[in-house]
């Protein structure tokens, strides 16, 4: 848990004004302390751990279709399109980064997101494990 964390934890804050703090008893992260972006999910719904986040419009009933394994309708927000990603299971950071990266562009303003696509500055980059 703590390795899957930390990952995670250096996805999110490596996005331009982030910041984490404790909701519903879970680490989440916002963009300018107000918008949700990610939530970790230690447990704290099922036997599970994983993540839940905002996807592009079809992502989640693909990816869950797809890999049930690795990805959830999570509750609460599943109707509205977020996606579960659970990491209690073989992770491809690379992956992971670029769900977070498009759950952050789906929040964040436009400014924030032409950050992310101005010249010098890349995808986020994947955490060591």
């Amino acid at each position: 848990m703590d390795n899957a964390l930390k990952s995670l934890r250096a996805l999110c804050t490596a996005l331009p004004e982030v910041s984490e703090r404790l909701s519903h008893g879970e680490p989440t992260w916002f963009v300018r302390g107000k918008k949700v972006f990610v939530m970790f999910a230690d447990h704290h719904h099922d036997d599970r751990l994983g993540f839940w986040c905002p996807a592009p419009a079809g992502v989640q009933q693909e990816l869950v279709a797809a890999a049930p394994e690795q990805f959830f309708r999570p509750p609460y927000v599943g109707h509205r399109g977020w996606l579960g990603v659970y990491l209690d299971v073989a992770v491809d950071w690379a992956e992971i980064a670029e769900i977070v990266t498009d759950a952050y562009r789906m929040v964040a303003p436009k400014t924030l997101v032409a950050q992310l696509d101005s010249p010098g500055t890349g995808p986020v980059s994947t955490p060591d494990r």
